[in-house]
């Protein structure tokens, strides 16, 4: 109990040290904004500060990110919270000078309205982040991440301390099973119930781990969240450990994300400091430990029993099931597996309580969703909205739409192992159950928006190709399975195919469905099914008229040059086959034979006048 006092005293002491500053300069520290050049910006900011006498008065934090990585690098300024994107460090003089010691706005770093291209100061105004709900994302942009007591200021390691000094473990399971939250790595199993099963399980050594392999294309839920806020997954953790009985607990993280380890190590370690980690934990009997195993980028260990072997320092191959985790885990021992998001929800749950987090989301889906929203959509970026939310408001009012004027035409969620949505389901809610309906499932988050230019069967291919390469070849109907649709999937963009083979892929997408070992293989063929049950048209123009319409698959598309041609040479000085011929100032020709479609004519022409047919 003294401990849990010492940590309120210490969250009014840092909100009151933070408060008494003058104004604080967030610069985004996540990985979008890295490779955009944060650093160089975050060092220029200081000198400038130095220069102008202005270090004692504003403080500069570098946060995890803030969300729009579209327009990274992002700096703002509170307490105004003005929003400057596309920063560059060219840009930092003009800005200190401007808006720190003038108080005057940078206009032309300013967030542009979209359709009246107005000015947004802050960016709560900007429709980005007015329909969002961030839980899990409340830190994440707000608060240094490498810094405990940035994390303590916002109430963090309450949770742990009221739970470890005034409930008990089966008190702490009834509130997360009160709460419905379900698991956020995929299948959506009831977290509360998981707990029980492990809490259940007889054992004196039990394990918790956190599933941080993150693999699926497009997404980076769950990097974004250990690189903003790793202590509220760590908190997240120790509360799940102690309602189950464990003393050690792994987070399992690919070695694909070198910024998320090393903020888990230092977020660890100054855990430890503080007496969050370790023995006797505020006073009370429970001990608890946390290591992090970096695994080698295998998709397949995202499966919890290849994840599993992969921390016994077997081969990443996942094994046939029941015995569950929860009865026969990491070395036999009762084990409970959650992702990232699922762990970064329960000090929400206990602090806010189970009341509130029912209150949010649908009749069986609960609480908030991360997202990342990437492909053909004006704001990429990652999101945090309530479950039940449409599809059409995450793609328009927050994604702002599919650029260029360019026609909407599907939305891939749930990555190789999802579906995909058409325009005629973007009013469905988002929630477990609503996409399973329609063949999609809701997976780790991840959102891919296509437009007219793609081609839903290289689509396909471009998934089914990441799971042959991903399979860990333990069963056959993945193995081999797998490798034979995406032989079928190659003659059809080759226009090699005939309308049999069309059959032969859907029957074999249903056998590797019903037959495959674990649900990895068992989720593979998901593209191919629901591209065929929306866009069978596309496959049969493939291989009945060998046509592709997007103009995607080179084997079926031809360039031609119009008349729009200026003949100025610049095409067929850059053919590296010499398939274009033609005058000076005369329309050139090509050579059908000859080409072999690599595009390069087409992305030189000065007159637009090289299409597709």
């Amino acid at each position: 109990m003294e401990l849990l006092k010492q940590l309120k005293k210490m969250q009014k002491e840092f909100q009151e040290n933070l408060e008494n500053l003058k104004t604080r300069i967030l610069v985004c520290g996540g990985t979008g904004c890295i490779s955009c050049g944060c650093k160089q910006i975050l060092d220029k900011l200081k000198e400038e500060l130095l220069i102008n006498f202005l270090d004692d008065k504003f403080r500069l934090i570098e946060t995890g990110c803030h969300g729009l990585c579209e327009k990274g690098p992002i700096v703002i300024i509170y307490p105004e919270k003005t929003f400057y994107c596309n920063v560059q460090v060219e840009d930092i003089k003009e800005l200190v000078e401007r808006q720190l010691i003038n108080g005057e706005k940078v206009e032309r770093l300013l967030y542009k309205n979209q359709i009246s291209g107005r000015d947004i100061y802050s960016y709560e105004d900007i429709n980005f982040y007015r329909k969002q709900q961030k839980l899990v994302l409340s830190n994440c942009g707000e608060i240094n991440p490498e810094s405990i007591e940035a994390y303590i200021s916002k109430g963090g390691y309450q949770a742990v301390g009221n739970v470890l000094t005034k409930m008990k473990p089966q008190e702490v399971i009834d509130e997360v099973k009160n709460s419905g939250l379900r698991g956020r790595g995929g299948g959506g199993f009831l977290t509360g119930l998981k707990w029980q099963l492990a809490r259940d399980s007889i054992g004196v050594k039990k394990y918790v781990i956190c599933n941080a392999d993150e693999g699926d294309p497009g997404a980076f839920m769950d990097e974004s969240i250990l690189v903003g806020d790793p202590h509220k997954v760590i908190e997240g953790m120790i509360i799940a450990a102690y309602s189950i009985g464990s003393d050690q607990g792994y987070i399992y993280v690919r070695a694909e994300y070198p910024l998320a380890i090393k903020r888990l190590e230092k977020a660890i370690d100054q855990a430890k400091q503080y007496g969050f980690l370790g023995k006797e934990m505020f006073g009370e009997v429970f001990s608890f430990n946390i290591e992090i195993k970096v695994g080698a980028g295998a998709f397949v260990c995202g499966e919890e029993t290849a994840l599993i072997a992969s921390i016994e320092g077997k081969r990443g191959m996942p094994r046939s099931k029941p015995p569950f985790p929860a009865e026969e885990g990491l070395w036999g021992k009762p084990t409970n597996i959650n992702n990232v998001e699922t762990y970064a929800n329960i000090p929400i749950i206990i602090n806010r309580g189970a009341e509130f987090f029912r209150s949010i989301g649908t009749k069986g889906s609960k609480g908030t969703k991360v997202f990342s929203l990437t492909g053909k959509i004006e704001n990429t970026g990652l999101v945090e909205v309530p479950m039940g939310i449409s599809m059409k408001e995450i793609i328009y009012d927050i994604g702002g739409g599919v650029p260029n004027n360019r026609k909407f035409k599907a939305v891939q969620i749930g990555g190789p192992s999802g579906g995909c949505l058409t325009e005629e389901k973007l009013d469905l809610p988002v929630d477990y159950d609503s996409l399973l309906q329609v063949g999609a499932i809701m997976g780790s988050g991840g959102l891919v928006v296509m437009d007219e230019d793609n081609c839903m069967v290289d689509m396909a291919r471009f998934f089914l190709n990441f799971t042959v390469e991903e399979s860990c070849g333990k069963c056959t109907p993945c193995s081999e399975g797998t490798r034979r649709m995406l032989e079928i999937l190659e003659k059809i963009v080759n226009g090699r195919a005939k309308i049999e083979d069309l059959d032969q892929l859907e029957n074999l997408a249903k056998t590797i469905k019903d037959t495959a070992l674990c649900g990895l293989g068992q989720a593979a063929p998901n593209p191919i099914l629901s591209t065929l049950k929306y866009f069978r048209h596309e496959y049969e123009e493939h291989i009945k008229y060998k046509k592709c319409v997007a103009g995607v698959c080179n084997a079926l598309v031809k360039y031609y040059i119009t008349d729009d041609c200026k003949g100025c040479t610049k095409c067929m000085n850059v053919c590296a086959v010499d398939a274009i011929n033609g005058q000076v100032r005369s329309r050139h020709i090509i050579d059908a034979d000859k080409c072999i479609r690599c595009g390069a004519c087409r992305k030189i022409c000065s007159f637009d006048a090289i299409i597709k047919t």
